[in-house]
């Protein structure tokens, strides 16, 4: 298996890489850990002001690394842009915040003095997606190297150039080497990373499949873990909705890089006396938006990331027609070079459809109605899923009755399913389990301890 960058718009091989060969890994695991009693001593100051710096670097470079994003993954610029804004601003926040939250924590007990100090753990395992190259990779980072930990990056196959990119911002941002090293493994040389003894603990945002493999690995070795997996987010719209807010958000909130997010709306619930106007008017939004080459201004909709995931995509949308879905739009894959597939919509949708129940990682909405708050609960927790949930309701009362038995990590009121640093971020049931971001993320990846003086 090799790195390579396959641009998803043209189909052209742009560039491979070679994995890292056993000698080398070995080297970077010595080399982390090398780095890792220089970097945990340094004071928080310090690693505040380097991850500054990082920001910083971010943003200088912030048209190079969109590119990127457009070449290897295809997403279109103005939201690669975005991404690396994004980055910036997380660097920045655990910049500033960070310290706070290792501050050590006073508690009363029967001795003299007692307090929670948290300390770092040590090389952590990063196993990044492709979707969010940047973004998803330093939401972990950002807080873990603030803590004092190092980190080793495993990227995705598809965005090798990403990787390394992202291995040069930090160590032009002044970091040490060793802090964040990039390597190039198979499926099964990360197993041995997992399995070595000196790295400390694994995060991994990817597919249920492969979170429950690497957690299988990590967890036969005691290894602490964050999995954020993936999602089938409902989208539930209740009868006293502001339905235009709801429909222009909606659009957004599924068509967020190109459709390929975890917490990308897919299910879209609505309250069956809305139900015409809604679908009609997200039908519209949806078929107005442009699809095309990544690297345009007008673009919207950019080609999926990978033939295989195009032709899932395209196979989950055909199972779903044949047992009785309707398509209100599009639907079928464009002729030419690219892996596109069109924004659509599909409605009547049988249970046990690809459609109700599993996870469609592109522009495609999935439209069911319901006619009671009760059905509505239990269509948006018919999924093995549990990530996020957009309500939408003129009623602060109705949603604080609804929030509470909705099984998500996060649910948005009257608001599109996003990550703020400020915010935990994660999900639950086969959606994973441990937290990033805010001070509860920071502290997934900490040796919490009680400090007990007599």
């Amino acid at each position: 298996m090799d790195y390579r960058t396959l641009n998803p718009a043209t189909e052209e091989e742009v560039r491979r890489y070679a994995l890292h060969a056993p000698a080398e890994v070995e080297h970077i695991i010595v080399e982390a850990c090398s780095a890792f009693g220089g970097w945990r001593s340094r004071p928080i100051r310090e690693r505040s002001a380097l991850l500054e710096a990082v920001a910083q670097e971010l943003e200088r470079r912030r048209e190079e690394l969109a590119a990127l994003m457009a070449l290897e993954m295809g997403k279109p610029l103005a939201q690669a842009r975005a991404e690396v804004a994004k980055c910036a601003r997380g660097c920045r926040y655990f910049a500033e915040q960070g310290g706070g939250f290792l501050r050590p924590d006073p508690r009363p007990s029967d001795g003299r003095q007692a307090f929670v100090s948290y300390e770092p753990l040590g090389p952590l395992l990063a196993i990044m997606p492709w979707n969010y190259p940047l973004w998803q990779f330093y939401r972990f980072a950002a807080p873990a190297l603030m803590a004092g930990n190092v980190v080793v990056l495993k990227h995705a196959p598809n965005t090798p150039q990403c990787a390394l990119a992202i291995e040069r911002v930090m160590l032009e941002a002044g970091l040490p080497r060793g802090v964040v090293q990039n390597v190039f493994l198979s499926n099964a040389q990360a197993a041995g990373v997992i399995a070595d003894r000196r790295v400390r603990g694994v995060t991994l945002t990817g597919s249920t499949r492969a979170g429950s493999q690497v957690a299988r690995e990590a967890g036969s070795r005691l290894k602490p873990m964050v999995m954020e997996l993936g999602g089938s987010d409902p989208f539930i719209v209740l009868d006293d909705a502001d339905l235009s807010r709801a429909i222009d958000v909606g659009v957004d909130a599924r068509c967020q890089n190109s459709g390929q997010s975890c917490i990308a709306a897919k299910r879209f619930l609505v309250h069956d006396t809305v139900l015409e106007r809604f679908q009609e008017g997200l039908t519209a939004a949806l078929s107005s938006r442009p699809m095309g080459d990544p690297t345009l201004r007008e673009t919207a909709i950019g080609p999926l990331a990978r033939k295989d995931l195009r032709d899932k995509l395209a196979s989950q949308v055909d199972a779903s027609v044949a047992a009785g879905a309707r398509i209100l739009c599009g639907g079928k894959v464009p002729e030419g070079k690219g892996f596109y597939y069109p924004a659509t919509v599909l409605t009547a949708i049988p249970e046990g459809s690809p459609a109700a129940e599993e996870e469609l990682f592109g522009p495609v909405a999935s439209v069911l109605s319901f006619s009671t708050d009760d059905e509505a609960v239990a269509q948006a927790n018919g999924t093995d899923y549990g990530l996020g949930a957009s309500l939408w309701t003129s009623d602060p009362e109705r949603a604080r009755a609804l929030i509470p038995r909705i099984d998500a990590g996060a649910v948005f009121v009257n608001g599109m399913v996003k990550s703020d640093p400020r915010l935990p971020f994660g999900g639950v049931k086969d959606s994973g389990f441990g937290r990033e971001l805010a001070r509860e993320g920071m502290h997934e990846f900490v040796n919490i301890k009680t400090v007990w003086i007599r």
